[in-house]
């Protein structure tokens, strides 16, 4: 019996990445083949995951899985399954579960030991700003200090979104240029990519409901069109979202909340609280709960029926969210604010 069984939690995804990848690294060195594999909790049994591990393959030694979504493993069977996998497990196969929260069922946490369990926060403020300077710098290039901070309020701030979208600079501009504000601002704001996450920014928007729902659809639509256009895991990135939206809720009720609760609840960075703060004024704690539920009917939807109903579903599920807030369509209301 092996211990491989890995829990890595928490928002900062570059970080986690790196160390998965590290653990794939030591796997590969002892293995002469290696099967690598990545499944979704909303999407596949934990039996079917451990099945996979437990059966041999005629074109590798080891296994190497990452089952994300791993906050939604709750039932006891699939916890149940996962336990009795670790008490046979092989040195040749591994077992990764990633979750963006914070914590999982404690049941599926007891599971694993201490030194296999890593949160990964979000870095502070002033860590992210060190880090996008030292990643240009590695680079060989210079950049302007506002530059640092225009990349920081336009960029999704984990590892993995500012390696991606900081690469951009090496391809545009030559090493003996020092990247500017305007540099930043050009390359970024124009050439956005957008993502469940920017949906939902949008979605939180200042605007009144109808510019909401038009900057949403806009944004829907260019999802839809771009390689990452699962209807699916686009409801995934927004129940994320939601879910957090519920936890500032429980957050700012509970009284007096410090910047350690706020870290340890992955709102570390003043850009996210600022995003929070505004999509709680929008959305009270009963209104996340219609908007968890339609966004779990929605999936459902979409799934049973495929995807030839897939864009009208999405364009109603935002409809409803920004107007209805959540609120099934059949709901009379006299004042919708548009």
């Amino acid at each position: 019996m092996s211990d491989n069984l890995y829990l890595f939690t928490g928002p900062e995804i570059g970080l986690r990445s790196d160390e998965i990848e590290g653990l794939k690294r030591n796997l590969a060195r002892k293995a002469s083949g290696v099967d690598y594999h990545l499944f979704y909790a909303n999407e596949t049994p934990s039996a079917s995951v451990v099945s996979l591990l437990m059966n041999g393959s005629l074109f590798s030694d080891a296994k190497f899985v990452v089952f994300a979504n791993a906050e939604l493993i709750k039932k006891k069977e699939d916890i149940e399954v996962i336990s009795e996998w670790k008490k046979t497990a092989s040195d040749e196969s591994v077992l990764v579960l990633v979750s963006d929260e914070i914590g999982v069922d404690k049941k599926l946490e007891a599971l694993v030991s201490k030194d296999k369990k890593k949160i990964f926060w979000e870095l502070f403020d002033n860590k992210k700003t060190q880090w996008v300077t030292d990643f240009f710098k590695r680079q060989g290039y210079s950049i302007e200090p506002d530059a640092v901070e225009t990349i920081l309020e336009l960029v999704e701030n984990n590892t993995a979104a500012l390696a991606s979208e900081c690469g951009r600079f090496f391809v545009c501009f030559d090493k003996s240029h020092t990247i500017t504000t305007e540099d930043a601002d050009s390359l970024l704001s124009h050439n956005r990519e957008e993502s469940p996450f920017t949906l939902f920014d949008a979605l939180a928007g200042t605007g009144s409901k109808t510019e909401r729902l038009e900057n949403a659809l806009e944004i829907l639509q260019k999802i839809r069109l771009s390689k990452d256009s699962s209807g699916v895991q686009l409801i995934a990135g927004l129940t994320y979202c939601f879910r957090k939206l519920s936890v500032w809720h429980a957050l700012q009720a509970s009284g007096s909340v410090s910047p350690v609760d706020l870290k340890s609840k992955g709102f570390a960075s003043s850009k996210m609280q600022e995003q929070y703060r505004r999509a709680a004024r929008i959305w009270n704690t009963a209104d996340c709960k219609e908007i968890l539920a339609l966004l779990a009917g929605t999936d459902m939807q979409i799934r049973s029926d495929g995807t030839a109903l897939e864009e009208n579903a999405l364009q109603t599920l935002i409809y409803l969210i920004v107007v209805k807030n959540g609120k099934p369509a059949a709901v009379y209301e006299t004042d919708t604010g548009l």
